[in-house]
């Protein structure tokens, strides 16, 4: 059947209360500016599934389906990463919803807006060991921002509009409007059968009369934004400070530290790591006495997690602490010692003043040319030296050595502007990176609310995906993902795409170790057994990663040499690729 244009349709036109509530609700999302859906098949959420489909042909929303539910909610984090937007992630009953709950704590402690539609059984069928049944409401517990266990609709006149209040207040509670606390939702949405009905819909229904010109300048504003503006903390001159900058800070860390004229310690996927006070050797500048046991204020931006030098410089006996943050209810804090939490902060008029004194420019000085030096030394081991009478066989065997996890992320470092998007697993790679690599203003993210390795390739698809597409793409250039072994196959199914769908421009680049080198850094390295941290830690794998993105239908390439990296790096495919990278325990 067909809806008519403009205006919603009548309850039960469609003979199936399931299908029209379904085109209330999702159709009020897209007025709403939602875009991106992502949807795992299954029977019972039949009726939102197939009028997604329908949004789809009308040019009204992207639509990703993905066959696994863990690897669908990570892509639903990427693409609101990366878009600024609540994703919608639909699925099916029983161990469905449950399997969306790494992607959930993800987003919650990221404060990423994620809005899940988990379809389920009516009353009737709970609590009778009915099949592909559970306890789904409130499964999420305090992960979500919003839990609704919504009724199944029988065809009543007012269920347009209870569908419509439903998507506004997801909305609102997934982008945190009035809360400062984004996170993800879960609208809980019992249906009897009939389950569907055929449905065809036009874009004057979902959008007016405007049709998609007017969707699309909807999409082109941000989707909802707070009315109230935040007190903002003034940051007194005196004490010897520094600004930390972890996920999630943003440009904003680095203005802070620029108007105070304080030295920036910011992390690789900080979004703050350029500028003139940026200091990226901050590890070892923190444990020197002369430099770090001097500090006596941070002021941190963001959530540091890519070393123990920061938590334990905040938990130092005379170290004040401000913590800055936008959003979010939970709190850096280590050692719980932090004094002062604002949502803004600012450097009062004594702060830059004393920018300009002797003492602040060599406090500031000091830790950036350390800083510079440090890098230039690491550089400079890693350099090759090359002859004015052409390339000499000393050079071409550089060129030719093995690559090393230094030579890994200062090449992919290089070959990253601000057009592409970088992304890293939660592993040994991006602390190497984040020891060592300078200033570029280039968008890079990591999976730092809980730093777990799941999802990771399916996060980084939603980067590279909603990037390139869109009213007006974000990005001509290419998305690399920066992972070890262990992480990729971790997330293996997430290589399977769905036919017909945009390809990611993504360039996996796998540092292939043989298993997780990471613990091999840990102290239990030189207290357990060797076989012991092997069996059970280390996890050695084999597996052939040419025949993997063979069989995933994914373009490889292997560089096991600098000059294969570099030449990789400048070339990646047009599409989908992986680059394995083999490096030595």
């Amino acid at each position: 059947m067909t809806f008519p244009a403009g205006g919603m349709p009548d309850i039960g036109a469609s003979g199936s209360p399931a299908t029209d509530f379904s085109v209330s609700l999702l159709g009020e999302f897209v007025r709403l500016g939602v875009r991106d859906v992502v949807l795992s098949p299954g029977a019972r959420s039949q009726a939102l599934a197939l009028v997604c489909a329908e949004l789809e042909r009308i040019g009204q929303i992207r639509l990703h389906v993905r066959l696994d539910e863990r690897g669908a909610g990570f892509l639903a984090l990427g693409l609101a990463v990366e878009s600024g937007r609540p994703t919608l992630v639909v699925c099916t009953s029983g161990t469905a919803v449950a399997n969306l709950h790494p992607a959930v704590l993800e987003a919650h402690h990221s404060g990423v807006a994620m809005i899940l539609l988990t379809a389920d059984r009516p009353s009737e069928l709970r609590g009778i060991r009915s099949n592909q049944t559970t306890l789904q409401p409130g499964l999420f517990g305090v992960a979500t921002r919003l839990c609704i266990d919504e009724p199944a609709p029988h065809g009543a006149g007012a269920e347009p509009g209870a569908a419509i209040s439903l998507a506004r207040r997801a909305t609102d509670a997934a982008t945190g409007l009035r809360s400062l606390d984004p996170g993800p939702v879960q609208l809980n949405l019992a249906f009897r059968e009939p389950l569907s009905a055929p449905v065809t819909l036009t874009p004057e229904l979902i959008s007016g009369p405007a049709g998609l010109a007017e969707s699309a300048a909807v999409l082109s504003e941000p989707i909802l934004s707070a009315d109230r503006p935040e007190p903002v903390f003034l940051v007194a001159g005196g004490p010897r400070t520094v600004v930390i900058a972890g996920t999630g800070a943003g440009p904003e860390a680095e203005e802070f530290a620029r108007a105070g004229g304080w030295p920036l310690l910011a992390e690789v996927c900080s979004g703050a790591r350029f500028g003139p006070n940026l200091v990226s050797a901050y590890r070892e500048l923190l444990l020197a006495s002369d430099l770090g046991g001097r500090v006596e204020r941070a002021v941190v931006f963001g959530h540091p997690t890519l070393s123990r030098e920061v938590p334990a410089m905040i938990a130092r006996e005379g170290v004040e602490t401000i913590v800055v943050a936008p959003t979010g209810s939970e709190w850096f804090n280590p050692g719980r010692r932090v004094r002062v939490f604002a949502r803004a902060a600012a450097p009062d008029a004594t702060a830059v003043e004393a920018a300009g004194t002797p003492d602040g420019r060599e406090w500031l000085g000091r830790w950036v040319m350390s800083s510079r030096h440090l890098l230039a030394a690491g550089a400079a081991r890693e350099s090759i030296p090359m002859s004015d009478r052409g390339i000499t066989r000393e050079e071409l065997a550089a060129m030719r050595a093995p690559v090393t996890r230094p030579m890994l992320a200062d090449a992919v470092w290089r070959s990253s502007w601000p057009h592409d998007r970088l992304v890293f697993g939660a592993s040994r790679l991006i602390r190497v990176a984040d020891r060592r690599v300078p200033g570029k203003k280039i968008s890079v993210h990591s999976n730092r609310g809980l730093a777990g390795i799941d999802g990771t390739v399916a996060t980084a698809i939603g980067i590279a995906l909603a990037s390139q597409t869109g009213p007006a793409p974000q990005s001509t250039g290419v998305t690399r993902l920066v992972v070890g072994d262990l992480t990729l196959l971790h997330d293996i199914g997430s290589l399977l795409l769905t036919p017909g769908e945009a390809l990611p421009r993504l360039q996996i680049i796998v540092g292939n170790d043989g298993g997780g080198t990471i613990f091999d850094g840990l102290e239990v390295a030189a207290s357990a057994r060797a076989e012991a941290i092997n069996r059970v830690l280390f996890t050695p794998q084999q597996a052939d990663l040419a025949n993997l993105a063979a069989a995933y239908g994914w373009s490889y390439g292997l560089a096991a040499s600098r000059s294969d990296l570099e030449r990789a790096l400048t070339s990646p495919h047009a599409g989908p690729s992986i680059l394995e990278v083999p490096l030595v325990r």
